[in-house]
């Protein structure tokens, strides 16, 4: 007998509803998995306030692009056997033909954006149905509601595999929001001779200490540090924390972009770049290789997540958790949705 589902719909920026229905058969190659738990994220409240650039979001939609579920029912040519596992997935929809991702890295694919919970229906809701081939299989003893962070970490993943630290190294992480929290996590397990933390609020900052940083420093006070640290990774996206990142670099070093920037963010000055020789990466999104490499240290124990997740609501209080997020207050970690 088919069951009725719920999901949140985002109309146009400011205007929601909760809906529901039949759960649809997944079509050939899809698989329907039952949501466990779906992170709120910044992004999520772009697409909720209207802020998100045009090409990023397709209205009317249901969000939710952070995730962990169990397999309930597969499609047409999905072998059985994924039934009843637990799993998260990648979200961005790559063509799988185009020169970007042939290389693997499908957040270029040359066709164009396409990412579940912006350009295709999300996590918000009691099933989500995605092609198969994006799944990446957890134990099964796994812990669904910690997994949901399995998405911001592959981005991080992503960024710490771009700057290749190497033991030994001083080790920088600007931001200490829950990127900047799973940065220190997976930098910490390179063996770093220093891993400093710069974050201006104070219980975040501790909550960093407590995760592997050596330090935590004021903005302010980090201003002293400049110029010393071999591999910088910045997670916080406000508007002077590039320029912050490279200025902390030593000559020859290696900064990561990985924070969210928006309207006011001021760029880095080339004089910085040259001057220092430096080597600048961006990410925005994880490749399947992160996923790949995220989910074994996940299943190897040697990332915890459970305690970055401050807060859950249900499907119900979509705005309250949406208000908690944009809010930004220092005592809360990653916001949860539980359908």
């Amino acid at each position: 007998m088919t069951r009725t589902v719920r999901a949140v719909v985002v109309d146009k920026p400011g205007a929601h509803r909760l809906v529901s229905g039949p759960a649809a058969l997944p079509g050939p190659g899809e698989a329907r998995v039952a949501v466990h738990a779906a992170g709120v994220c910044a992004s999520d409240c772009a697409v909720y306030d209207g802020s998100r650039p045009g090409g990023f979001v397709r209205y009317p939609v249901t969000p939710g692009h952070e995730w962990s579920g169990t397999v309930e029912e597969v499609g047409e040519g999905v072998a059985r056997h994924l039934v009843g596992r637990k799993v998260v997935g990648e979200g961005f929809r790559g063509c799988l033909v185009c020169p970007r991702c042939r290389e693997g890295a499908t957040s270029l694919c040359e066709r164009g954006y396409d990412e579940t919970g912006f350009t295709r229906p999300g996590a918000f809701a009691d099933v989500l149905t995605l092609p198969a081939r994006l799944l990446h299989l957890l134990d099964d003893d796994a812990d669904l509601r910690a997994a949901a962070l399995l998405e911001p970490a592959a981005i991080v993943t992503a960024a710490v595999l771009a700057a290749r630290p190497v033991t030994g190294e001083r080790v920088a992480v600007v931001g200490a929001g829950t990127s900047g929290l799973l940065a220190v996590q997976l930098l910490a397990a390179y063996s770093p001779a220093a891993l400093l933390v710069v974050e201006p609020r104070v219980r975040r900052a501790e909550h960093a200490l407590r995760l592997g940083a050596h330090v935590a420093l004021h903005p302010q006070d980090a201003e002293r540090e400049r110029g010393r640290w071999d591999v910088v990774v910045e997670t916080a996206g406000a508007p002077g924390t590039a320029q912050d990142a490279c200025l902390l670099a030593r000559r020859g070093a290696r900064v990561v972009l990985t924070g969210m920037f928006g309207t006011g963010a001021r760029g880095i000055d080339p004089a910085v770049l040259t001057r220092g020789q430096l080597t600048v990466r961006s990410v925005s999104g994880a490749p399947p290789a992160a996923w790949a490499h995220v989910v074994r240290v996940y299943r190897a124990g040697l990332l915890d997540l459970a305690p970055l997740v401050s807060h859950e609501f249900a499907l119900e209080e979509f705005d309250a958790a949406v208000a908690l997020v944009a809010d930004d207050a220092p005592e809360s970690g990653k916001v949860l949705l539980r359908p």
